[in-house]
């Protein structure tokens, strides 16, 4: 992503509008024990602002995933080159909410699940859609539902997200986590994910918590 200093007066529409999709008809949500749910959606920032905000949610950490290079920089993934995605590590409750709801979440108010190696105006694999699924359970359920929504026409157009077994999850650097809860007027928050903010606020009422969730508020607590 390209960051943008200050806010904007008037920013133009880059954000993708809210995307009322059902409920999966499968679902996973074990009886115990936090779990784990990977998921890239473009900028990494927007995906991590989003969750952060979700009741249930423990903790959602920005990194990389996807590729092939060790230990990976930004700079490198931005290249392009790695293979690696922006993708968000998302520490859930299964007591409070499902793998489904997290994947509902995903689709109708994180990202547009239709656009293929892009999101608004960032393009390249690091920014395709995708979910990384921890083992067979979670890959079922993810394959499921998007045959689901695109049976039914949720979006105009097929859900191009992949699915594939996550590898190793490596964590982004320390200034980008929390982005979007720290810099609330930067360009590239208010035109792209402030209005997600406000769609899984409007779309999702009784699963958004006001004060997020923080990597480094949690970082400092211990």
């Amino acid at each position: 992503m390209t960051a943008l200093s200050g806010s904007l007066a008037a920013p133009p529409a880059f954000a993708a509008p809210a995307a009322v999709v059902p409920p999966p008809a499968q679902d996973l949500r074990p009886a115990r024990g936090l779990q784990t749910a990977v998921l890239a959606g473009g900028c990494f920032w927007g995906v991590q602002g989003v969750f952060e905000h979700v009741k249930g949610v423990r903790q959602a950490v920005d990194g990389y995933t996807g590729g092939s290079t060790a230990s990976p920089t930004y700079e490198q993934v931005s290249s392009g080159r790695t293979g690696h995605a922006e993708a968000v590590e998302i520490t859930y409750d299964p007591r409070q909410i499902s793998y489904g709801e997290i994947l509902r979440i995903f689709f109708s108010v994180a990202h547009d699940p239709t656009e293929k190696n892009r999101q608004g105006p960032d393009s390249g694999t690091q920014y395709r859609s995708a979910i990384f699924t921890t083992g067979p359970e979670q890959a079922k359920v993810a394959r499921a539902y998007i045959a689901q929504l695109d049976g039914a026409k949720a979006f105009s157009r097929p859900v191009a997200t992949e699915v594939a077994p996550l590898g190793t999850f490596w964590r982004a650097e320390n200034y980008h986590q929390d982005y979007e809860t720290l810099h609330p007027d930067a360009g590239y928050i208010v035109v792209n994910d402030a209005p997600m903010i406000a769609n899984l606020k409007n779309v999702f009422p009784d699963r958004f918590r006001a004060d997020p969730v923080q990597v480094q508020a949690r970082a400092a607590a211990r």
